[in-house]
């Protein structure tokens, strides 16, 4: 498998993202789970038939890219490189010596936001630490946590230890990035409404914002058409978490609320690239689902 990553690395953009629709495409095709669940999440957001057919194929895409990304060589930077949309929001953030916490929704390349601002900011303002689950299968796991390993880019694993790197670099001035629709484990969530219906919704973006004052900014990777590239899209949420009674169960579930209405915003900017596959709605092992009592 190793072998067939490093020949997929070495191919062009164009050829991954052809390559991608297709598996895309397979995947849909043959696993009627995956199929159904697709159809349920694109419809309960209220994605059009249109975009919901497109995201198919990106889902695909999001995948073959991947060997592009992590295995190009360290010093090696993104080509084409990426354009930037907002990225005065970050130079602003840094200019009142503060750090930053973007949230990148499952949307477009979420790698790339990453890397990009590695390429862009890393060298000025330190590396950008990005949160992560390890991989579960040993020469998966080698393979994420060496190509993520790249300059400007330092990587902490989804435990408590690893949210103390997270606030040590905040607390230097320093950026982290998060995918906050990602599900949490239990003890490390709580239930707020995503696109109407309850979702098990990360706390911990808002307890770093709110124990460090970092900058909260909202990024993603648009994957533009034929290989072309990426376009990063940097935006300020339109509403600010609550500071008082940070760590009260009222307060949290407003802040993962107004966390995910924020997704939802970026989301509804290009549903065609949303991994509407993503089991969103799973309910955590030894956590309570409220929805089991409707």
């Amino acid at each position: 498998m190793l072998r067939v990553v490093r020949w997929l690395s070495r191919r062009p953009l164009w050829l991954l993202h052809a390559m991608g629709a297709f598996v895309g495409w397979l995947t849909y095709a043959l696993s009627p789970t995956y199929r159904r669940r697709f159809a349920a999440n694109a419809r309960l957001a209220g994605a059009s038939k249109g975009a919901a057919r497109r995201a198919i194929a990106d889902a695909g895409r999001a995948l073959l890219e991947l060997p592009y990304l992590w295995l190009r060589p360290p010093g090696a930077k993104l080509s084409p490189p990426a354009r930037w949309e907002g990225a005065t929001l970050i130079d602003d953030a840094h200019a009142r010596g503060r750090g930053i916490v973007f949230l990148t929704p499952h949307l477009g390349s979420f790698e790339v936001t990453a890397q990009a601002y590695a390429e862009r900011c890393a060298a000025a303002h330190g590396p950008i630490t990005v949160l992560y689950r390890p991989a579960r299968k040993p020469w998966l796991r080698e393979l994420v946590d060496t190509a993520r390993a790249r300059p400007g880019l330092a990587t902490a694993p989804a435990t408590l230890a690893g949210v103390r790197q997270m606030i040590r670099a905040l607390r230097r001035g320093e950026a982290v990035g998060l995918l906050p629709d990602q599900v949490p484990p239990a003890g490390l969530g709580v239930w707020a409404p995503f696109f109407g219906k309850p979702a098990y919704t990360m706390t911990l973006a808002a307890r770093l914002v709110q124990q460090t004052g970092a900058t909260l900014l909202l990024a993603w990777g648009e994957r533009l058409p034929h290989g072309a590239g990426y376009v990063v899209r940097v935006s300020a949420p339109a509403e600010a978490l609550p500071t008082e009674h940070a760590a009260s169960p009222v307060t949290q579930i407003a802040c993962a609320s107004i966390v995910n209405r924020a997704m939802e915003t970026l989301i509804r900017q290009c549903p065609q690239q949303y991994l509407w596959g993503y089991n969103r709605y799973k309910t955590p092992r030894d956590v309570v689902d409220p929805r089991a009592d409707g």
